[in-house]
């Protein structure tokens, strides 16, 4: 994986103790609106990493395909970010 890997398993860790507490505010019973908002915190903190993710993934294995790939691998490369970015447009 080409993106810092620290940076990225630090900040999934992060999601996964948001998820935990956001598990614990439904079994409370807590108020819709609290819940919701760290559900949108969490899904905002996994939108940053996936971006991240992306980034370097184009900065690295898209770019190198590009530079010194054979046709074929430029072409699976795009094809990849293309269908990423109609998954991320949904």
């Amino acid at each position: 994986m080409m993106a810092n890997r620290e940076r990225t398993l630090r900040l999934l860790k992060t999601a996964r103790g948001q998820i935990d507490g956001i598990i614990k505010m439904v079994e409370d019973d807590r108020y819709c609106i609290d819940i919701s908002t760290q559900l949108m915190a969490t899904q905002s903190l996994i939108g940053r990493v996936n971006a991240d993710v992306l980034k370097a993934h184009i900065g690295g294995c898209v770019q190198q395909a590009v530079e010194s790939g054979t046709d074929a691998e430029k072409t699976e490369k795009l094809a990849e970010i293309e269908a990423v970015i109609e998954k991320l447009a949904k």
